[in-house]
């Protein structure tokens, strides 16, 4: 069974390769802060865990986006002191916006995942850090319409 990542940088690195399973040593290297070598070093320590258990072709209606997209709706206890909340936040590498808002709730966070199991991690990753209220999510059925640009 494979473990949880080891820390902030292979969680990135998880992520990056989710992204883009061909990303070079040395691009992904350049996105994570370290070096070609410690990338491979890295990433055969996460094979030999278990934590990446193989390598698989994944089709997708749109190149490269995971397949499982979520909200979170987030309430802090303290909406003018809540930096550390959205700092938080910025670690997770499948947070791709955050919106402060008006009203009753504090923030919105739109997660992209590759599957429900890791938008049931962040969740609990983000109901644990301090100043986090109460959380609510909804987890996409499906997109009717999508003018995003194409990253």
């Amino acid at each position: 069974m494979p473990k949880s990542p080891h820390d902030e940088i292979d969680a990135h690195i998880l992520a990056e390769l989710r992204r883009n399973a061909r990303i070079s040593l040395a691009q992904l290297g350049e996105k994570v802060l370290l070096s070609r070598n410690a990338v491979r070093q890295r990433i055969e320590r996460l094979e030999r865990d278990g934590d990446i258990s193989g390598y698989t072709i994944k089709e997708s209606a749109r190149d490269g986006i995971p397949t499982v997209n979520a909200v979170l709706l987030i309430q802090r206890h303290d909406r003018m002191r809540g930096s550390d909340v959205i700092a938080g936040l910025r670690a997770i590498p499948e947070i791709i916006t955050c919106d402060v808002v008006s009203g009753e709730l504090d923030l919105i966070v739109r997660v992209e995942a590759p599957d429900a199991a890791r938008i049931q991690e962040i969740w609990s990753q983000v109901s644990e850090l301090p100043g986090v209220r109460d959380i609510t999510t909804a987890v996409s059925l499906s997109t009717a319409i999508d003018r995003q640009v194409p990253r």
